[in-house]
């Protein structure tokens, strides 16, 4: 019977008498479509943690934030979310060209709470939702292969204090990062950064 569990998993599983407790959880818990619940949980983060691998298999997480709903649910088994601009390396978009599948890790810290999704990314700069997020440079689209929640006794309490400056929205002058007009920096951005409108607002 197919399995989300490797032989790693299993030998640590076995080797701490919790093969029966993870078989139940994948029986129980895992799912392959998003439900309205996580659908609804989903759509009201303004945050994700982001892990993917490189060709060769080394890993990288990221942090992606935005408005709630920035990550949007298109059907049961596919969701997107946009790529802003950032730092210019595009680690983890460079890792899904070459290693398609990613890991998501939703967590609500003011109620303590978390979902992991788990499933196969591609991006497209011509997406047919990319105007509905303003400058976005692509959208990045996510087949749901795992849901499930997690255990959230170790989640720490958190409050939101304010929602960042630099999330893009419509109708509002997006501040450039002031590292970009550093010494450093300045004079190898790419032409079309706003950061070299002498104009921008800079935080």
């Amino acid at each position: 019977m197919s399995t989300m569990f490797n032989n790693g998993a299993r030998t640590l599983q076995d080797r701490f008498d919790t093969r029966r407790l993870a078989d139940r959880i994948e029986d129980r818990l895992v799912h392959d479509q998003l439900t309205p619940d996580d659908v609804a949980f989903v759509e009201a983060r303004d945050m994700f943690f982001l892990a993917t691998a490189d060709g060769q298999g080394r890993p990288n997480c990221s942090y992606k934030g935005g408005d709630p709903g920035f990550v949007r649910v298109v059907d049961e088994r596919t969701l997107v979310f946009p790529s802003y601009d950032g730092n210019g390396m595009y680690v983890s978009a460079g890792n899904v060209l070459e290693n398609p599948n990613v890991g998501m890790l939703f967590i609500d810290f003011e109620h303590g709470s978390r979902m992991r999704i788990n499933g196969v990314a591609s991006i497209d700069a011509d997406d047919e939702l990319l105007t509905d997020f303003p400058e976005a440079q692509f959208i990045v689209r996510v087949g749901v292969r795992e849901v499930f929640p997690n255990c959230p006794r170790y989640i720490h309490r958190m409050q939101r204090v304010e929602a960042s400056p630099f999330v893009p929205r419509a109708d509002v002058v997006t501040p450039v990062p002031s590292w970009k007009r550093s010494d450093w920096a300045s004079d190898v951005l790419a032409e079309a950064d706003p950061a070299n409108d002498p104009e921008a607002p800079v935080l």
